[in-house]
């Protein structure tokens, strides 16, 4: 009876640690990154500055919490004891001080490495040393870790990231995991019991709908993005989401088409993860980012994905449902000219497949709130109508 016991217990043990920290994304993670402007071009003052400008900005009032330094943090070496080390030049405090700091801002503090054994940008990966990076992190106080794919010759990518999220869970500390592979191998299908969030394409790039081709690999446009996976809605949901990258708002997109990115990863409900430089925003890409209508969308309680109605006229229309009966409906203008929109709400019965819910105008009115321009349109008995600009997005909330 006594090695029964000890047998349960050991397993009831094993068990507990090879769980992911729950409740840590209730609605999709909002923060920054510094991959898709800086690269590797990093250091402790810009992490303090992003970290004031989150406060200076209203970021962090309109629900923007965790800040995340991409690769290229650490030496090129581990120490004689096999530990990382953060660049002595770059970040001469250490990291456990630049965790206090974000902190102390009331901010969360995330790092990057790689399931490999190098990183993207070529410094030291963490394969073979999962635990070991695990309590470093955990020492040094991080919130966030996001993990990518690079160097990973003959791993099997769920299992890598599992023992990284049994590392995560050893170390102790509450911290949430972005799994970083691509879509490569389909996360959605395995990542909810491992990960807080996982990438479903290669990496963004600031362009509507492009291919940049780097020769072994290449990054996306807005809507290839978007276009890229299909049938993955169901995956998404409180506490793990699919992740369509890091933001590309203010860099260099225009205005209009920076408003529809927002309102997609919105509708999406996607990680709104900033990818620009926040020291030089414009007052244009801060007022999109922080458009709390628009976010309150994303940060819906139900967490149920956006899905495509139609395409008229090559207006994509997408429709999303929220809590209390609530809707949100999204109309992008994909032509190269300014669109007229005349939509008929009696005559679109709208129904989610995923999820069984309906939006149905015959049997109950709406209200309809333009949730960039903040103001209320005429209710659902009266046909929606608006021009909409080259790129642009006519977003509105049912209520």
């Amino acid at each position: 009876m006594r090695y029964l016991l000890i047998a349960a217990l050991i397993f009831l043990s094993l068990n507990l640690q090879a769980q992911k920290f729950e409740g840590l994304a209730p609605t999709p993670p909002m923060g920054w990154n510094s991959w898709n402007t800086f690269a590797t071009d990093i250091n402790e003052q810009l992490v303090k500055d992003i970290a004031d400008k989150f406060v200076e900005l209203g970021l962090k009032d309109a629900g923007y919490e965790y800040i995340v330094l991409d690769d290229g943090w650490m030496a090129k070496e581990r120490d004689a004891n096999g530990n990382l080390v953060a660049d002595p030049e770059k970040f001469p405090s250490g990291m456990k001080a630049l965790a206090a700091y974000v902190h102390s801002k009331g901010l969360k503090f995330g790092l990057y490495n790689c399931a490999g054994s190098e990183t993207c940008a070529g410094y030291p990966g963490s394969r073979g040393y999962e635990y070991q990076d695990a309590r470093l992190y955990a020492s040094w106080d991080i919130d966030f870790l996001k993990y990518d794919w690079c160097n990973t010759e003959k791993l099997n990518a769920e299992g890598a990231y599992m023992t990284m999220r049994d590392a995560l869970a050893k170390a102790g500390r509450p911290v949430v995991f972005s799994i970083c592979e691509w879509g490569d191998n389909e996360p959605w299908n395995w990542g909810q019991e491992i990960g807080h969030m996982w990438r479903v394409s290669g990496d963004i790039s600031n362009c509507w709908d492009c291919e940049d081709d780097h020769g072994t690999w290449s990054s996306w446009g807005v809507w290839k993005i978007i276009n890229m996976r299909k049938n993955i809605r169901s995956a998404t949901g409180p506490n793990h989401w699919n992740d369509f990258d890091m933001m590309e708002v203010g860099n260099g997109m225009t205005a209009a088409e920076d408003r529809s990115h927002f309102a997609m990863w919105s509708m999406l409900a996607s990680p709104l993860i900033m990818g620009n430089d926040l020291r030089s925003a414009t007052e244009e890409t801060i007022k999109t980012l922080t458009n709390k209508e628009v976010i309150g969308v994303n940060q819906d309680s139900l967490g149920i994905q956006g899905f495509r109605v139609s395409n008229e006229g090559n207006i994509e229309i997408w429709a999303k449902p929220l809590a209390n009966g609530s809707w949100a409906m999204t109309f992008v203008n994909m032509n190269e000219k300014p669109a007229e929109l005349s939509f008929d709400w009696s005559e679109h019965k709208i129904t989610d497949a995923e999820t069984g819910k309906g939006l149905n105008t015959k049997e109950k009115t709406y209200q309809v709130r333009d949730l960039f321009n903040h103001k209320k349109l005429k209710n659902t008995k009266s046909k929606l109508k608006a021009t909409i600009g080259v790129h642009d997005v006519l977003m509105v909330r049912l209520d």
